[in-house]
């Protein structure tokens, strides 16, 4: 026997899932058999596109042509290429318009204008944050496959293989990224592109200073001539040093990066909780002008002391 309390909604779910069932057996009974595609059917008729592809086709096309003259961008090609991204400026520009759309709308709905106006700003900065975590990700990978690389690469040379294919073998035996830009460099090399300015090109894409040495040692050894294996022996073993190095200053700095993590994150987490605790109170920094007026101050202050904190816990040597 079903308690009269709960009777209305076991009857709305029976009620629902009879409706499902009923489409299900619709679908499965009247759905038409699979036929051959236009295409095969008239090869010689044009691929008619819909609407909505012709409409973001037509966008992509007017971004691009406006992205195109900027080379140093927010979505320039050379910051997607850091960050391993491979589509074009414009398909990311397109997707983070609709986001931020959708981000403002959501907020409209759920609270108003001061809603609203906030998520159309996040999003925007967040996006920005999950690009440059993307780059600092990808980068930091890169620096540690430099070493061993290296020592592929010295190997190949010592096995009486050239520079290119040399490279070329290094970039198969990788994973990525160092992958992805070793088959770069070859295949630029291979369509007439001097190698030392490809490899000066994954030096500054990687922002690796490492990187730049070989660059440097394979022009060195291109004009003077000598024994390039031993120079990448060196190399090698002083950028194995030198990341050894940087692994203890990243140990005896985690306590001042966590410590500042915490710090800027406690008065955002508290101010969304105060949202949820007591929405009465937390409405005065959203509904009037001195609550405007904290936040932003708050917004600028937390700035100060995020950029503050990142000089302090980022040593340079």
């Amino acid at each position: 026997m079903i308690p009269d309390a709960a009777s209305p909604a076991v009857l709305a779910l029976g009620l629902a899932l009879v409706y499902v069932a009923l489409i299900l057996a619709f679908w499965a009974v009247l759905k038409s058999r699979p036929t051959l595609p236009a295409v095969r059917r008239r090869p010689a008729a044009p691929n008619q596109a819909s609407a909505l592809t012709k409409l973001t086709d037509a966008t992509r096309g007017v971004i691009q042509s406006r992205l195109v003259p900027q080379t140093e961008g927010i979505l320039s090609r050379r910051r997607l290429d850091s960050a391993g991204l491979k589509k074009q400026p414009a398909d990311y520009f397109l997707v983070a318009g609709i986001i931020t759309v959708l981000a403002g709308a959501s907020g409209y709905v759920r609270g108003g204008i001061f809603p609203a106006a906030l998520l159309t700003i996040a999003a925007p900065i967040g996006l920005f944050l999950g690009l440059k975590l993307l780059t600092s990700r990808r980068q930091a990978k890169f620096d540690e496959q430099v070493p061993d690389m290296l020592r592929m690469l010295a190997g190949g040379m010592r096995a009486g293989h050239s520079m290119l294919r040399s490279l070329d073998a290094a970039a198969q035996e990788s994973e990525a990224p160092m992958s992805d830009e070793l088959r770069r460099v070859v295949n630029e090399t291979r369509i007439g592109r001097d190698l030392g300015d490809s490899l000066r090109d994954v030096a500054d894409r990687t922002n690796n200073e490492d990187f730049s040495w070989l660059g440097q040692a394979i022009e060195i050894h291109r004009e003077v001539g000598g024994d390039l294996t031993e120079v990448l022996d060196h190399v090698g073993e002083t950028i194995r040093d030198r990341n050894q190095i940087r692994r203890q200053v990243r140990a005896l700095s985690a306590e001042g990066r966590m410590s500042a993590m915490v710090l800027i994150a406690l008065p955002v987490v508290l101010f969304i909780a105060l949202h949820f605790i007591n929405p009465s109170y937390a409405q005065t920094f959203s509904t009037t002008v001195p609550g405007y007026a904290m936040i932003a101050a708050a917004a600028v202050m937390l700035s100060v002391g995020a950029f503050w904190l990142s000089r302090l816990i980022k040593p340079k040597f």
